[in-house]
């Protein structure tokens, strides 16, 4: 089974995620913040990661950065999911690593589970 972590601080947003991508059989690995994160993805080894950028303790590129720094987390495909929608946010994510950047509010969940599938084949 494939796994999942996502990187979010509102709780409700984290949990409509891990309920739609679980319903399309896929382990969920939730946490709240960036350090929490780094540290889930370094022991869970998740097959990718959704990775929103406002969140506590370390922001989602700070977190990013140190994904990819990482021998065990820098080859995991990285999905910014956010509200930050701006072109030179988007540049940035890219730029440190992220294989994708989308805006939560343009996308349905469903729509995320359709787009992660190509990144876990």
């Amino acid at each position: 089974m494939k796994k999942i972590l996502i990187i979010e601080d509102e709780k409700d947003i984290s949990k409509m995620y891990q309920t739609s991508l679980q319903n399309d059989g896929y382990e969920v690995v939730l946490a709240g913040n960036g350090e929490e994160g780094l540290k889930s993805a370094l022991e869970s080894k998740p097959n990718l990661i959704l990775l929103d950028i406002i969140i506590p303790k370390m922001d989602g590129f700070s977190t990013l950065e140190q994904l990819k720094k990482e021998k065990v987390t820098k080859n995991i495909p990285v999905i910014m999911l956010t509200n930050l929608g701006q072109d030179e946010d988007k540049e940035k994510g890219k730029k440190l690593g992220a294989v994708d950047y989308f805006v939560k509010a343009n996308f349905t969940p469903m729509q995320i589970s359709a787009k992660i599938k190509k990144y876990l084949k």
